[in-house]
């Protein structure tokens, strides 16, 4: 398809200025919400909803499993150990119809940090609620995630729908590493506090149940508090995609969205782009997730290596996007998310030769993981931000967030197929290098400036 012929802006001098505080502010977002992927996903929440759900089932609390159903859903048992990623998948599921209204929704409004904000404190206020989450409550539990993962996600894609309005072409790689790099430090912080606790615990006279329960709840506190930070510094623009009729934003928004969705077929490079995205981004998100499991089962290394090891990752994160970002300015945010995809898939190829009990090879694979990781993500926005027409930002990530969010199950479910043929987590962990090698050989295929031109954008100076 011929490009439409379009008058592009001729430098960063166009695109409305941002100042420094109001970039402060945007970075105190990622800072603010970081905490619940950290503290919560990663760590805490599984594990507890799980004992909850074990009470409830009438198993027994040290039980390494519990074959009793909670509930049968269209002939489905599910137990104990399977409600945790059920619970996920549902919020997942929920989100894929939620976040591209939400993003249109922050198109069509002149209020989008107001919007934002109430996004962040619903969900906050849904973590803290999870304070009652004691003896058999798994149905509470359910419900309060589900709640708090929606209005993160939503939150995310109006965040991100700002970074077009704070930065021009050739400053965004920069401006996206350090809100990623601001995640991290806050959610690596946050976590410390937790890890700490866990540590204190028998002096305090707790358990590590009640340790779980407010650091969960702690993480609710600290989204909240932090929000107010953008909610003060940063400032709101005009409505990108034109002001609502009063009243019916919500209307008004599915309306344009429908619009957005039928006029996809005029930009298909971007759409390349968002799929090859979906590949990589997938197998990231794997490698996140799937990670403790090699290696407690495979590495057979114990809790106290695996949480200092999370943390520690958060703090290598940080300088990582801000060395990825640097790296961006000299040579291209393109090349460097393709370099950073060549090590995700020597460090996977390593992670398979890691010999078993051994700690110490394992934090230093994981701290390298931790150098690409924040990098690979962030410059990754600041490239698709790069090819969203102006106007559309909030409906575009909302998209993004989908590609991020709702695909991410087909990594998995290789790792478990790799695992059922196999009976091999090495050979399950090393599977996922398709999704790097073929996400790399779709992001070289996509051209980029051409991509960014055909949606009326200037292209940086860089790819």
């Amino acid at each position: 398809m011929t490009a439409p012929l379009i008058d592009l802006p001729e430098s960063d001098a166009e695109v409305p200025q941002s100042t420094r505080r109001e970039r402060v502010g945007w970075y105190f977002y990622n800072f603010a919400d970081h905490g619940f992927f950290t503290v919560i996903i990663s760590v805490f929440f599984g594990p507890y909803l799980t004992s909850i759900a074990m009470t409830a089932a009438g198993c027994a609390p040290d039980a390494d499993s519990c074959s009793r159903p909670l509930v049968h859903i269209f002939g489905v048992a599910v137990l104990p150990g399977s409600l945790f990623p059920y619970t996920v998948s549902l919020s997942v599921l929920l989100q894929v119809i939620v976040l591209p209204v939400a993003g249109a929704m922050a198109d069509r409004t002149s209020h989008k940090k107001q919007l934002m904000a109430g996004f962040a404190y619903v969900g906050a206020a849904a973590t803290v609620a999870l304070l009652f989450l004691v003896g058999d409550r798994w149905v509470l539990g359910v419900v309060l995630f589900v709640f708090a993962n929606l209005a993160l996600g939503g939150s995310a894609v109006i965040y991100n729908s700002f970074l077009p309005q704070l930065a021009g072409p050739n400053t965004r790689d920069k401006i996206s590493s350090i809100g990623w790099a601001f995640g991290y430090i806050g959610g690596g912080l946050l976590l410390a506090l937790a890890v700490v606790a866990v540590f204190l615990k028998d002096s305090l006279g707790i358990s590590t149940a009640e340790v779980a329960r407010w650091s969960i709840v702690a993480a609710g506190i600290w989204w909240a508090g932090f929000t107010v930070i953008p909610l003060v510094l940063m400032r709101n623009r005009p409505a990108s995609a034109g002001d609502h009729v009063r009243g019916h934003v919500l209307a008004d928004a599915i309306r344009q969205l429908r619009r957005t969705l039928r006029g996809l077929r005029a930009y298909p490079l971007s759409l390349y782009f968002l799929l090859a995205y979906l590949i990589y981004n997938d197998g990231i998100q794997a490698v996140i997730s799937l990670a403790a499991v090699y290696a407690t089962e495979e590495l057979k290394l114990s809790q106290k290596v695996l949480v200092p090891t999370i943390l520690l990752v958060q703090f290598v994160a940080f300088f990582g996007a801000l060395l990825l970002g640097r790296i961006a300015g000299k040579v291209g945010a393109r090349k460097t998310v393709l370099g950073s995809l060549v090590a995700w898939t020597g460090l996977l190829v390593g992670a398979y030769f890691l010999p078993a009990r051994h700690a110490i090879l394992f934090v230093v694979v994981a701290a390298l993981i931790g150098l690409v990781l924040g990098g690979s993500q962030a410059l990754s926005r600041s490239l698709f931000s790069q090819i969203i027409p102006r106007g559309s930002e909030g409906e575009y990530f909302g998209l993004y967030e989908i590609s991020d969010k709702g695909t991410s199950w087909l990594a998995p479910l290789l790792f478990g197929i790799a695992f059922s043929l196999t009976a091999s987590y090495r050979i399950a962990i090393v599977s996922l290098i398709v999704f790097f090698i073929v996400g790399f050989i779709a992001l070289l295929a996509v051209p980029m400036r051409r991509a960014i031109i055909a949606v009326g954008n200037q292209p940086p100076r860089l790819l």
